[in-house]
């Protein structure tokens, strides 16, 4: 089991018990027990023919034996052929309903599951690999819904065993009852692969979401493996992935190879103690040889339903891992608490108030300790300072991405709490420092969150910005393709495409995470009339990084390690000659006009000092 050591567990994975997992599963099989009666009823169908068959050829031995005739041999083709048509029938009708019930399963499964992971806050995906979360959303429920199948084929083994049981008992009882007295032996070893191949299947599903977590990691980061010539590694970071989950996933497959096998063992042992006892009964007249053959004949028919029932154990405890990776993630704790019921909040004003904040990411990583501050409806506050001093933390508490542990966020006297999420969501507008655009045009990516909004608002809102002049860079305009995540843009384009998406929506709280990239003056102050838009309409927080931003707040907080050390505009905190006066000094001042650089050299070290302070 050295291989499964590696295989990590979710923080919010749970073992549930067969009976809650039972339970749980048939919220999504009870829509389709119209189906699954159907398919019961037709597999009994299928079931009654295939006992005929041995009934059929044994009786028919029996009227050969008095009178071969053609008539005689005609019905017995007859009926043999009309059960093997009944069977093929009832077959294909009835896969074709499992198939139409699993499908829906799946369907309903993945929405849920989905419609889960996109409730859960950011704090989540912090925390956990997306490609972990993809597998159990698309493999786990494929693995999941497999079990209708097992259970329609369940039922079908079920029904067939009791027929060709009655058939035998009436057939030679004494021999019957030997066979029966076998019966616990066979589901007793079943039982005993039941824990194994319960823990197996798990640890193979791991192994598979690690490889999807490869995968999603390295399509996403194709560009920067190509740019730093790393194709050769991330092939190599691959492979170790698929290496290992091939190596679990033998060692499963070794595990569960053992179950038909052991119960092929069985069934021989138990068939050659038949046909023993059976030969001694013959050669006492006990039993005939006539029935004896026909119990014979029958035998094979009765031991395939039975060994089938007792080696879908690992079949079964397949989908029971795999629903149990499903429905932990579904029933993962979110972080972010809301109270009920939730209010839905009318048009906000946009004043927000944190008193005596404590936050922190986790135990050990505290970063506001007593935090107050006010801001007023309709301002626009600058956020400086180094790295970890709190700038985005402040924004995602406000935005709800986070959850505080310590004191109050009030949001127009109201606590942020009790507000609706998604209503409340609306009324926010955020950029984040690296704007993410979704694959389509540039008109889709602006309406995201207006869907109803029409092209000519579209076209009216983006020809506000340098009177559309950025439009003719676009080769289509408005219908121009962005390419996943915006490759086909500029990080300009996709900075204005960003900020108009935010102006289409006219949030009562914008947060900005400037960008650090640098873009040409042009782009700059087309970025900056887009931002003036949005700025005259909302309670702005800033998370600036360039000067003409935080010249242009109403007031500039300025952090260090989660507490505010001052206060003030820009003329004003430059005259106090303290912390933010310092940071001018030494990444803002290069960005003035006024700016004169000694030598290219200073100017490069400059700015390369402000991306790298300025990045939370």
């Amino acid at each position: 089991m050295g291989f499964f050591s590696s295989l990590e567990t979710e923080a919010y994975d749970r073992q549930y018990t067969d009976v809650q997992l039972a339970q749980r599963m048939m919220t999504y099989l009870r829509p389709q027990l119209g189906r699954l009666a159907g398919v019961s009823f037709l597999m009994l169908i299928v079931a009654i023919a295939g006992a005929a068959a041995p009934i059929v050829v044994g009786r028919g031995v029996d009227l050969l034996g008095d009178e071969a005739n053609l008539l005689t041999i005609s019905l017995i083709t007859g009926a043999v052929l009309t059960t093997g048509l009944v069977t093929w029938a009832a077959n294909w009708i009835q896969r074709r309903l499992t198939q139409r019930a699993i499908g829906d399963v799946i369907m309903n499964i993945r929405a849920d599951v989905f419609q889960s992971s996109a409730r859960h806050d950011l704090s989540f995906y912090d925390k956990y690999s997306s490609g972990r979360i993809v597998s159990r959303i698309t493999s786990d429920t494929q693995e999941f819904a497999q079990v209708v199948m097992l259970v329609t084929e369940v039922i079908t083994e079920i029904i067939q065993s009791l027929l060709l049981a009655v058939f035998l008992v009436y057939t030679e009882w004494r021999l019957a009852l030997m066979l029966f007295a076998l019966m616990p032996l066979v589901f007793g070893v079943s039982l005993g692969f039941r824990e194994l191949a319960r823990r197996v299947t798990r640890t193979g599903m791991r192994a598979m979401g690690n490889v999807n977590a490869a995968i999603k990691e390295t399509v996403s980061g194709i560009a920067v493996a190509k740019n730093f010539r790393q194709e050769g590694e991330i092939y190599h970071e691959f492979d170790e992935s698929n290496q290992q989950s091939y190596r679990v996933n033998i060692r499963r497959g070794f595990v569960l190879s053992w179950v038909f096998p052991s119960l092929n063992a069985i069934n021989a042992l138990g068939t050659a103690i038949l046909i023993w006892a059976g030969g001694v009964s013959v050669a006492q007249g006990v039993v005939t040889a006539g029935a004896w053959y026909l119990f014979l004949l029958s035998l094979d028919r009765f031991w395939f339903p039975v060994l089938n029932l007792s080696s879908f154990w690992p079949q079964i405890q397949a989908g029971l891992s795999a629903s149990e990776r499903v429905f932990a993630l579904m029933d993962a704790e979110p972080a972010v608490i809301q109270h009920t019921p939730p209010v839905v909040p009318p048009r906000l004003q946009g004043e927000i108030a944190f008193r005596n904040m404590g936050f922190r990411y986790t135990e050990q990583e505290q970063v506001l300790q007593d935090f107050n501050l006010h801001i007023r409806a309709g301002e626009t506050i600058a956020l400086v300072g180094h790295t970890g001093s709190g700038k985005s933390s402040l924004a995602k508490l406000i935005a709800r991405f986070y959850e505080f542990q310590e004191g109050d966020l009030l949001l127009d006297g109201h606590d942020i709490r009790s507000f609706d999420l998604a209503a409340y969501r609306r009324q926010l507008g955020i950029v984040s420092q690296v704007p993410f655009l979704f694959a389509g045009t540039v008109a889709d990516n602006i309406r995201y969150a207006v869907p109803d909004i029409t092209d000519a608002e579209i076209e009216r809102l983006a020809r506000q910005i340098g009177e559309g002049e950025w439009l003719e860079t676009l080769p289509e305009g408005l219908a121009t393709e962005v390419g996943e995540r915006g490759v086909r843009l500029s990080m300009g384009q996709r900075q204005l495409v960003a900020l108009l998406r935010v102006l289409a929506q006219n949030p009562a709280i914008f947060i900005l995470d400037e960008a650090t990239a640098s873009v040409d003056p042009f782009t700059e102050w087309q970025i900056q009339q887009a931002l003036n838009l949005i700025l005259k309409h909302s309670t702005s927080i800033l998370i600036a990084h360039r000067l003409t931003t935080v010249k242009a707040a109403d007031r500039i907080i300025v952090l260090r390690k989660g507490q505010i050390i001052e206060e003030g505009t820009h003329q004003g905190l430059l005259a106090q000659g303290g912390h933010y006066a310092e940071l001018y000094e030494t990444y803002f001042r290069h960005q003035s006009l006024d700016y004169k650089p000694t030598n290219l050299e200073d100017a490069l070290q400059a700015r390369r000092a402000f991306q790298a302070q300025f990045s939370d």
